[in-house]
């Protein structure tokens, strides 16, 4: 499996990135983060991921079957992503940025 528990789930039950608590959090081996947190600053619940040295975005949701479900679908389309990211050097990187671009636009 590529996804684990952050921190080996120690971070459940503590302040997320949006001010609320996290629920699910979730590190893929390749170097991405997605963390769903309730109860936040802007929204009743939040969906933060990030891609490690390249971005992070987060988006909001009013119910929790909805944030579910799209973590899932989220974990699902950033997997892809992370499979692809080249080294620096490589000029594949624009590529990279091309899928997370597209990826933002489709979970804005």
């Amino acid at each position: 499996m590529s996804w684990n528990a952050f921190d080996n789930g120690k971070s459940i039950g503590q302040h997320g990135s949006e001010g609320g608590i996290i629920i699910r959090d979730e590190e893929h081996r390749d170097g991405a983060r997605i963390t769903l947190e309730r109860d936040g600053h802007n929204a009743p619940l939040a969906i933060t991921w990030g891609i490690y040295g390249w971005m992070c975005h987060t988006r909001f949701f009013g119910t929790e079957p909805e944030a579910q479900r799209e973590f899932e679908t989220m974990r699902a389309e950033l997997s892809k992503i992370v499979s692809t990211i080249p080294i620096a050097t490589d000029p594949e990187s624009r590529a990279v940025s091309d899928s997370l671009s597209e990826f933002v636009r489709r979970f804005p």
